[in-house]
């Protein structure tokens, strides 16, 4: 089931997390890690989104990121 989509506001800090299917491992490599961040900046690039903090688990990641104010 979806979740609820997240309210936008200005100013608003969200905790993103994926993980992998029962917690099966989703990073295998330094590239692959790699790959995540490219994909990340770009998204913070392109949306003007701050991200204050991130964590990349071998089986999960955590994304701190907000809204311009």
């Amino acid at each position: 089931m979806a979740r609820q989509p997240r309210l936008e506001y200005a100013g608003a800090v969200y905790h993103v997390v994926a993980r992998g299917n029962d917690r099966a491992r989703i990073f295998y490599t330094l590239e692959d890690r790699h790959r995540l961040l490219g994909v990340v900046a770009e998204a913070i690039r392109r949306h003007e989104v701050l991200l204050h903090a991130y964590v990349l688990m071998d089986n999960h990641y955590h994304l701190l990121p907000s809204t311009p104010i």
